[in-house]
C-alpha cells in the first residue's frame, strides 16, 4: 500500500482533510494507507472537536511514503509549527508530492517553498505579510481555489474539494474520469454518478 501522510496540528480543520482522506480510500480501492503525523504522539483536537491520536510524531515518520499533506487550521502561525519545516524540506528533496491547504499553504510560503512554483493561498496580501522576505513569487500567485505547481499543491481554506481533486489527480489515485466524477458528485450533487465501494 502507498502511504499518504496527513500533518495535523492542534485545532486542525476537519473539513480540509475529510474529502481527500475518504477519497483516497474509496477511489484508491485499497491501494492507499492514510496516516497522521503531528509534533508529538499526543492527541490533537480538530476545530470541530474530533480527537486524533497521531500514527507518527515528526521524528518517527516512515521512510517510504507518497505524499505529505499539511492540513490547515489555527496553529500554523505558532512558533511550534516551525518544527514541521524539516519534514517539508525532506519531502521536496525526495521529490514526493507536497500539499498545503488554507494556513498550511501560507506556512509553505514562510519556508520559501512557493518561490519557484505556481501556487495559491487564502489571500496574497496575507501571504506576503506573513511570509515577509521568505516569499518572493507574487507573479506566480494564481487566483484559483487550488493550484498545482509541479509537485506542490496549494489551496485556500474554502477549497477542500478542489484540493482533494488536485491531489488525487497528481497521485493518479484512480482514472482521471473517475476522479472528476467524484468531484462533480460532491461539488454539485450529480447523483447519477455511482458511489465507489470500499
Amino acid at each position: 500500500m502507498k502511504t499518504i501522510l496527513f500533518v495535523l496540528l492542534d485545532q486542525w480543520a476537519d473539513w480540509e482533510a475529510a474529502y481527500l482522506s475518504s477519497a483516497l480510500r474509496m477511489l484508491g480501492q485499497g491501494r492507499y494507507a492514510v496516516k497522521t503525523v503531528s509534533l508529538t504522539r499526543d492527541p490533537v483536537e480538530s476545530i470541530g472537536g474530533f480527537r486524533v491520536f497521531p500514527d507518527y510524531d515528526i521524528h518517527s515518520l516512515p521512510a517510504d511514503y507518497e505524499a505529505l499533506i499539511l492540513v490547515g487550521g489555527l496553529s500554523w502561525r505558532q512558533e511550534a509549527a516551525r518544527q514541521v519545516g524539516p519534514l517539508v524540506e525532506r519531502c521536496l528533496s525526495e521529490r514526493r508530492l507536497l500539499g498545503g491547504i488554507c494556513d498550511a499553504s501560507g506556512f509553505l510560503g514562510t519556508l520559501g517553498i512557493l518561490n519557484d512554483v505556481c501556487h495559491t493561498s487564502n489571500e496574497l496580501c496575507d501571504l506576503e505579510a506573513w511570509a515577509g522576505d521568505a516569499y518572493t513569487n507574487r507573479e506566480n500567485y494564481v487566483m484559483e481555489p487550488a493550484v498545482r505547481g509541479r509537485n506542490v499543491i496549494t489551496a485556500n481554506g474554502t477549497a477542500s474539494l478542489e484540493f482533494a481533486r488536485e491531489v488525487l489527480l497528481a497521485l493518479e489515485a484512480a482514472p482521471r474520469e473517475k476522479i472528476l466524477e467524484w468531484y462533480e458528485f460532491h461539488k454539485r450533487g450529480v447523483y447519477e454518478v455511482p458511489i465507489p465501494k470500499m
